[in-house]
């Protein structure tokens, strides 16, 4: 009742050719057999835990040093989405390419904390009287007016990139110490020739 037919006619090898349909793969699909031997790699499992998160480790220590060196390039598939594109390419080239009073914030904040500690009364009151506003109204205005140049130029340079957030993107580049900036900076100050 459940047995098998075995037809004469459809154990013998047909001589018609085979009819290869548009699209199809154009070869016989491989035995499972075969497949399995071509994709049959040694194994290189750990012997131990230990040796497991070592490994586990090492590998991971390899990716990290590897977007570490990308990020510092500048290539964007290993920058964050904030750096990605053309217009913040333009926007790092361009705060790189000058000597900004941004940078010198910190060395400035050194400064002035120094001179409230060690000099006398008077000084100390013209300090905090004139040294703190007017360095605060350098780095806000020069960061406002980077931030508008960069915007117009990138978009002259490029009209349909999203521009949102450009000027805050510029001024907290330009406003961090030069040596720090990551991604690295591609131009030296007064090189101009990409911008």
């Amino acid at each position: 009742m459940f047995r098998r037919r075995t037809d004469t006619a459809t154990e013998e090898p047909s001589t018609t050719p085979e009819i290869v349909k548009p699209g199809g793969k154009g070869r016989p699909t491989p035995k499972r057999r075969e497949a399995e031997r071509r994709n049959r790699q040694p194994i290189t499992a750990p012997k131990s835990r230990k040796e497991a998160y070592q490994q586990a480790r090492d590998r991971q220590s390899r990716d990290r040093q590897k977007v570490k060196e990308g990020m510092a390039r500048g290539d964007d598939r290993y920058l964050p989405k904030r750096d990605q594109g053309p217009a913040r390419r333009l926007a790092r080239d361009f705060v790189d390419s000058r000597r900004t009073f941004g940078e010198y914030f910190m060395y400035l904040t050194l400064l002035i904390l120094l001179l409230a500690m060690v000099a006398p009364l008077t000084v100390k009151a013209y300090v905090y009287q004139f040294g703190w506003p007017v360095m605060l109204v350098l780095i806000i205005g020069e960061s406002i007016l980077l931030g508008r140049r960069v915007k117009k130029l990138a978009q002259e340079r490029f009209p349909d990139d999203n521009l949102r957030g450009l000027g805050f993107y510029v001024a907290t580049r330009s406003m961090q110490i030069r040596r720090f900036r990551m991604p690295q900076p591609r131009l030296k100050p007064g090189q101009k020739d990409q911008v």
